[in-house]
């Protein structure tokens, strides 16, 4: 088990405390096996009756997986090819699955950023935002793709959502997230004793309901992308990445004035093969999503973006990223399509069996 995740077991609830605040519960290959092998006993603990899934502090649900382990297992072997890595992904697209098709309800509490991996763990369960949620999936950041079931829950939001939300890998908050339909319930801090009173005093079988109950009374206001989805769907279902930036360019709206600045600091390859990550993924089930996934990651340290992004974002802190192309028209299709070209015949695919 792992020292930053503490499980207990309460009036038929499994509790689930992620515990690593000074890296915003970053996930490690420890802290996946530890989720993965609580979440397998208690599939078939006859005590629980649900699990919750939250944080032991309210500035960070998961900030994602932990980067910094990538950058330095990756620059230690010839292509990124670290068997450590390889594991890393492995076994969180299966604990991802898990999550999705578990038999008993499964809550996240998704108090302050949510991003990457925190996705991952919290997308195929009931999900409640608060008013301190920073919800993202900022991969291209960092020379990444939204992975962890991106692909499967980004390209089923409305409309352009998910292209908007996965090739910009802007931040979001609760409104927004209910809008995307990335996000069940919100519960607003200032009612927190109520919520904390429903998820520690409701027996477990009727937890879900109690939930869904509370939250019924509260309203988490305006969606700023409810506001803009006239200009989000109208730009980002232009078909390609030079597609959106041309009917950006086209516009001299706000919306599209800073959209186009933040592009600008993205990894034109990485927003590319998001773009058709998004598109694959809509004809795929879970599993389906998660197996393309696990390619991509693979070719993605082949490449190496995402080590010059970790570089210039986390290491270095320069903020200079030397992506490679350098331009969105330097990026071919061929580059693109080598991202999802197998890796492994289907038989030996590490996630087969989902």
């Amino acid at each position: 088990m792992s020292a930053y995740i503490h499980t207990s077991i309460s009036n038929g609830t499994g509790l689930i405390v992620l515990d690593r605040p000074k890296a915003l519960n970053s996930l490690s290959l420890e802290m996946v096996r530890a989720l993965t092998q609580t979440l397998h006993a208690w599939r078939d603990d006859a005590s629980v009756a649900a699990v919750l899934v939250r944080s032991s502090a309210e500035k960070a649900f998961c900030a994602g997986g932990d980067i910094r382990f990538f950058h330095d297992m990756g620059r230690s072997t010839p292509q990124g090819g670290s068997a450590l890595i390889e594991d890393f992904f492995t076994e969180e697209y299966s604990l991802n699955h898990l999550v999705h098709f578990y038999p008993k309800p499964y809550i996240a509490l998704m108090d302050g950023v949510v991003m990457g991996g925190g996705m991952g763990i919290a997308q195929g369960g009931v999900r409640i935002v608060t008013d301190k949620t920073k919800m993202a999936m900022p991969e291209v950041n960092i020379g990444l793709f939204p992975d962890v079931g991106g692909s499967y829950f980004l390209s089923r939001a409305p409309g352009a959502l998910g292209y908007y939300l996965g090739v910009t890998g802007t931040t979001i908050n609760a409104a927004d997230a209910l809008h995307a339909g990335l996000a069940d319930h919100y519960a607003p801090l200032a009612d927190r004793a109520a919520l904390e009173a429903v998820l520690t005093a409701t027996p477990g079988a009727q937890l879900r309901d109690a939930i869904a109950a509370y939250a019924a009374a509260h309203d988490a206001g305006a969606s700023a992308l409810a506001a803009e989805r006239s200009a989000i769907d109208h730009h980002f279902s232009a078909g390609s990445v030079p597609a959106i930036m041309a009917s950006l360019r086209a516009d001299s709206g706000d919306f599209a004035r800073r959209t186009l600045e933040l592009l600008a600091t993205r990894s034109p390859l990485m927003m590319s093969v998001t773009h058709e990550l998004i598109k694959r993924g809509a004809a795929l089930d879970v599993a389906g999503c998660l197996r393309m996934e696990r390619n991509v990651v693979r070719r993605n340290f082949e490449n190496g973006e995402i080590l010059e992004g970790v570089r210039a974002l986390v290491i270095d802190k320069d903020n200079q990223p030397r992506w490679n192309p350098a331009t969105l028209e330097a990026v071919t299709p061929a580059m693109v399509e080598r991202f999802f070209e197998p890796v492994w015949p289907d038989y030996a695919h590490p996630l087969r069996h989902l």
